[in-house]
């Protein structure tokens, strides 16, 4: 049997330390996303990890997953309001791996910077 997860910080990993995740949640924090545009967003992973990616966000509550009954197939994800409640979190790592980097003469850039899911939300 396996013992619960009562570390709040464990807890959190155990949400968003996929090799993916936090990358996933962030691009859905701009709203709904069809599977193509998550891949054409996260270009190195593949169609394979980022499925599994997907359903283990949609198992944990944090994505919902949409789908359309109409030829060809469509299907949506977009942040639940648990996911949504992840987005001061990702901010804030964010800013510290920017600060991190700036520590060490390296310029941040990536889609991240100059985008702020918290005031987007408000």
């Amino acid at each position: 049997m396996e013992t619960p997860v009562n570390c709040p910080v464990e807890a959190t990993l155990d949400l968003i330390g996929g090799k993916y995740k936090a990358l996933i949640l962030w691009h859905l924090s701009d709203g709904k996303l069809r599977f193509s545009e998550l891949r054409d967003r996260i270009r190195k992973a593949t169609p394979k990890m980022l499925t599994q990616q997907l359903r283990e966000l949609e198992k944990q509550d944090l994505v919902h997953r949409e789908v359309y009954a109409v030829i060809p197939p469509k299907v949506e994800y977009s942040l639940t309001e648990t996911g949504k409640s992840l987005m001061p979190i990702l901010v804030a790592m964010r800013d510290w791996g920017a600060n991190y980097l700036r520590s060490k003469n390296q310029e941040p850039h990536c889609f991240m910077m100059g985008t702020d899911p918290i005031a987007q939300s408000n």
